[in-house]
């Protein structure tokens, strides 16, 4: 049934093609997990890529769990919505999940302001109460202390984003009467502290916000398409910290967004936070179908590679990428660009550009090609969900 997931471990499917739940089906189904799927998930950005709309996605995917037979709970997250405007349409299909992305509202410049530059954008009653919350305690908590510099950049870097989120909030409270929310800090310019964490959820909740979930930004990078760059010893250090801060509150989950392909990730995320996390994926099910392409339709896939290398410098710019079109492999077989760091993530963030030109030619071949394509995203899928299956807390009581 469709409902909000509230605290189960839950794992986002993002489908924008409205062809893949079955394969999602088919993943979950293999592997037995206690993870509750998000079968619809996009956000606004990508349904003005793809050229669908929320209803359409919801349909899509509700069609394809009465077609299966799933009788499980699942949900639909409305992803990264940035203002009210941006949350009409979702509620209206009957979305359970609402992920609010206030970046826009964190203030970068907080982090190199002069002390004096700061203190006036702060009035004296707000700086009391900060004081109280944040700089009475004597302990030291193992997610660090507050100094009173520290926290004076705390407010203003993200004061404006609990503020909007809180906005955020409050409308969907009056629209919906249960539904599952989301904050969405992980495309800040720098990694959230454990300390700015323990501020975030605190004024979050000082502000009256029942969030189910936090989506951070981690040390290292989380690029779409592959797995973790950077150092894991530090990402596990630092992520028992703020493994401390979510244990603290004990009311929400840690999300992890572009979960597609951080394999070596995985294990860390069970380990700190077992069961109260949320996981999303989006370009895993696109490019397993641009894999079935590769091998069963080349010319089809030949020109959605072209079109990709040329669109790629202008795509990039909303995507968290590094690929290099100079750096990848010389005469590779074209299913080989799929598991080509540079080539991957190239086609990954173009998907908007492949859907304009090809997008009827591409889903008419992946219905004929149905049950390649299902094979080879469950088979992908399955690297993943497999991660959390191994532990313990995940399987099937």
């Amino acid at each position: 049934m469709l409902k909000p997931l509230h605290l189960s471990p839950s794992f986002g499917f993002g489908d924008r093609l409205g062809l893949a739940t079955p394969a999602h089906i088919q993943a979950l189904r293999a592997c037995r997990s206690r993870l509750l799927p998000i079968f619809a998930q996009q956000s606004v950005r990508e349904n003005a890529r793809t050229g669908r709309t929320p209803q359409q996605v919801l349909d899509d995917a509700r069609r394809a769990v009465e077609a299966a037979g799933w009788d499980q709970p699942w949900g639909a997250d409305a992803d990264h919505l940035k203002t009210l405007d941006d949350c009409a349409p979702f509620v209206s299909a009957g979305y359970t999940f609402y992920t609010v992305d206030s970046i826009a509202q964190i203030n970068p410049l907080a982090d190199r302001l002069p002390v004096d530059i700061l203190r006036e954008q702060v009035t004296a009653v707000e700086w009391e109460r900060l004081i109280s919350l944040y700089l009475s305690r004597q302990d030291e908590p193992p997610w660090g202390r507050f100094e009173p510099e520290g926290l004076l950049r705390a407010q203003v870097k993200y004061g404006g984003l609990i503020r909007h989120a809180a906005t955020m909030f409050r409308r969907l409270s009056q629209l919906l009467d249960d539904f599952d929310f989301e904050v969405s800090v992980d495309e800040s310019e720098t990694p959230v502290s454990p300390v700015e964490h323990f501020f975030i959820a605190s004024e979050l909740i000082q502000a009256g916000v029942r969030f189910t979930s936090l989506a951070l930004r981690f040390p290292g990078r989380f690029e779409k398409g592959v797995d973790y760059l950077g150092d894991l010893a530090a990402l596990d250090a630092e992520m028992a910290k703020h493994a401390a801060v979510t244990a603290h509150f004990g009311s929400y989950k840690i999300s992890l967004h572009s979960g597609s392909d951080k394999f070596s990730v995985y294990p860390l995320l069970v380990r700190h936070w077992g069961t109260r996390i949320h996981i999303k994926t989006a370009g895993v099910s696109y490019l397993e179908a641009l894999r079935t392409l590769a091998a069963a339709a080349p010319p089809l896939f030949e020109r959605i590679w072209r079109l990709a290398l040329e669109r790629y410098p202008e795509e990039r710019q909303t995507y968290h990428v590094s690929a290099d079109a100079n750096r990848i492999a010389k005469n590779l077989p074209l299913p080989a660009l799929l598991d080509d760091f540079h080539a991957r993530q190239i086609l990954h963030v173009t998907y908007g550009s492949a859907l304009t030109v090809y997008g009827e030619e591409i889903k008419s071949a992946l219905i004929r090609h149905h049950d390649q394509y299902v094979e080879n995203l469950v088979r992908y899928l399955r690297r993943h969900l497999e991660l959390l299956e191994e532990n313990p807390t995940f399987r099937p009581v």
